[in-house]
């Protein structure tokens, strides 16, 4: 099954948390939230699809490419 284009980009989804990883200096670790970020199910990287790991890897690299990071200064 194919990810609606709203669900790559919403709040919590893959791509989401795949900037948001990079933006807070954590690591590489693919997962996303099915709901809220943090008040909904938690999904590993063990039971995304291939698709949803790439969707956490486009928002990784997105983040990196444009050098998005926090700067706790």
């Amino acid at each position: 099954m194919q990810m609606k284009q709203e669900d790559k980009k919403r709040h919590g989804g893959p791509h989401d948390r795949g900037n948001a990883d990079y933006y807070y200096n954590r690591s590489y670790s693919p997962h996303y939230f099915r709901g809220s970020t943090y008040n909904s199910p938690r999904v590993c990287e063990s039971d995304m699809t291939e698709e949803e790991i790439q969707e956490y890897a486009n928002g990784w690299a997105r983040a990196e490419l444009i050098g998005d990071r926090k700067d706790y200064r």
